[in-house]
C-alpha cells in the first residue's frame, strides 16, 4: 500500500507530497514548494521520523512556487537529475506512475497518475471546482481546455491532488467544475 504525506509550503500554500510504500524506505517527493529553513526542516523532520530516503523528485511544472526547493532537495538528498517528463511512464519506488502532459496553465505542465491506486498528481492544471491561471506566461486556456478534456477520461473515482488546496474527485470535478 502507498503512504501520502502532504507538505503546505511557501505563501502560496503549494502542496508537496511525500509518496512511499509500506515497508520500504525509498520515497518520491512531487514538487518542491518548501521556501526557507523552517519549511525545509519541516519535510527533513517528516523524513527523518519516518526513516524514508527521497529517490525522486517529480515536478508538475516550473512555476517558482512548485520549485523553489530544488537546491534544497538536490543538496540534502543528492537527488539527481529532478524529473521533469513529459509523458510516458515511470516505475520508481516499486510505484508506477503515468505522466500524462497537461499544458495549458504553464507550457510544461504534467500530472502524474498512479491508475492502481486511482490517484492523480495535477499539479496547477486542476484544482478543487477550479482550475489554474492562465494569464501567466506560458499559460494558454484552450491548451488548458484541452488538457483538462484528457483528465476527465479518467475513473470518477480518481482522487485528484492538485498543487494547491485540497483533494477531490474526478467525479466531484465533473459534476461541479465549471470548467468540465
Amino acid at each position: 500500500m502507498i503512504q501520502l504525506k502532504t507538505f503546505y509550503f511557501n505563501p502560496y500554500r503549494e502542496c508537496t507530497y511525500v509518496l512511499w510504500k509500506d515497508g520500504q524506505r525509498e520515497c518520491v517527493l512531487i514538487d518542491a514548494g518548501m521556501y526557507g529553513e523552517r519549511e525545509e526542516e519541516r519535510l527533513r523532520t517528516f523524513l527523518s521520523s519516518e526513516k524514508l530516503i527521497p529517490v525522486a523528485l517529480l515536478i508538475t511544472h516550473t512555476h517558482t512556487d512548485h520549485v523553489c526547493g530544488i537546491d534544497f532537495v538536490k543538496q540534502a538528498y543528492g537527488i539527481s537529475p529532478i524529473i521533469y517528463p513529459t509523458e510516458g511512464a515511470l516505475d520508481i519506488a516499486d510505484m508506477h506512475f503515468q505522466v500524462l502532459r497537461t499544458p495549458g496553465h504553464k507550457e510544461d505542465s504534467v500530472c502524474y497518475h498512479l491508475p492502481a491506486e486511482k490517484w492523480l498528481f495535477t499539479g496547477d492544471t486542476l484544482f478543487q471546482e477550479s482550475i489554474g491561471r492562465t494569464d501567466l506566461p506560458g499559460g494558454n486556456m484552450g491548451m488548458l481546455i484541452q488538457s483538462l478534456k484528457k483528465l476527465t477520461c479518467l475513473p470518477d473515482d480518481t482522487v485528484v491532488y492538485p498543487g494547491h488546496g485540497y483533494s477531490t474527485t474526478i467525479g466531484h470535478e465533473k459534476d461541479y467544475n465549471p470548467y468540465l
